[in-house]
């Protein structure tokens, strides 16, 4: 508990900073870090956001015994540098895995959620009692429903510990009220929900690291159980949001073909491509090697009769 009040400490002191940063895909950080001008951090983006190493003199005073409080630092060569990354989205901050984010419970930030969050903030939905973000990661679609719905409870699940700690730690340092229970899918956190939004993983991992790998042939194994644990626990006159990819092979939308058979005819459903082109470097091979594209796409749920 002491290390998650140190964090805690470290994401205000860096909000007092007026600390920004916009996290790109893995690919693009890969290739700017790569540039010989960018060995060493010169700056606290440069050690926060790029996740380079760094020398103590680049760090103001004042926030090298906060860093140290809060269990982030690792050696790393003649300098240090963090274990965790701080972005920003839409005035929060929030703390997630380092780059390279290799190891199995490392918690992703991304253009993803950059989408994601475009998403939830472009619905309309009213009278939320109650919501929850399935697979929260660290609570970037929980925060947003917290300030969009202030008198709500939002929960925020996860099977990842370490993504519901930092859940728990970017909730303090955002003033959001949200609670983060560790649960598969639904199962200790049982409806009824009047909104549920999720961006789970949806690519086929070969490391089936659990933040990325979204099961089945295609990666749409999880979107569909997300589908399926949602329907059952939305109130009457609920709704889901669920961003996820599809791929799309001979112009067939697989993912958008078998979320309709899954959907009563009572549903009413809003589906369409967000991005129609994400991650395309997985076509080379592997599961995609068919593939036209993979699309990003977001799909809308109402559960008619409340």
């Amino acid at each position: 508990m002491l290390a998650d009040t140190g964090l805690i400490e470290l994401g205000r002191a860096l909000a007092g900073l007026d600390y920004q940063f916009v996290t790109p895909t893995p690919a693009t950080h890969a290739l700017v870090n790569a540039r010989p001008s960018n060995a060493w951090a010169r700056n606290v983006t440069d050690i926060f956001g790029w996740s380079r190493p760094f020398r103590d003199d680049v760090v103001p005073p004042a926030l090298l015994p906060v860093m140290e409080a809060a269990g982030v630092l690792l050696h790393a060569g003649e300098g240090r540098r963090s274990t965790l990354r701080f972005s920003t989205l839409d005035g929060l901050l929030l703390a997630h895995s380092a780059f390279p984010t290799t190891a199995a419970d490392s918690v992703f930030f991304g253009p993803d959620t950059y989408r994601f969050g475009a998403a939830i903030q472009a619905l309309s939905v009213r009278h939320v009692r109650r919501a929850v973000d399935i697979g929260a990661g660290a609570g970037p679609g929980a925060l947003l429903l917290a300030r969009a719905y202030p008198d709500a409870a939002i929960t925020a699940v996860d099977i990842n510990p370490a993504a519901l700690r930092l859940t728990r730690i970017n909730a303090a340092v955002n003033g959001l009220p949200v609670t983060a229970v560790q649960s598969d899918l639904l199962r200790d956190a049982p409806g009824p929900y009047d909104l549920v939004v999720s961006n789970p993983p949806y690519l086929v991992d070969p490391g089936a690291r659990a933040y990325r790998h979204g099961g089945g042939p295609l990666g749409a194994e999880l979107s569909l159980a997300i589908l399926d644990a949602a329907w059952d626990s939305l109130a009457p006159g609920g709704t889901l949001l669920l961003y996820t990819g599809s791929a799309i092979i001979d112009g067939t939308d697989h993912f958008c073909a078998a979320a309709r058979v899954r959907l009563p005819r009572s549903a009413t459903v809003s589906y369409h491509e967000i991005d129609p082109d994400v991650f395309g470097e997985e076509l080379a091979a592997g599961a995609y090697v068919m593939a036209d594209r993979i699309a990003a796409v977001a799909l809308t749920v109402h559960k008619n009769g409340g």
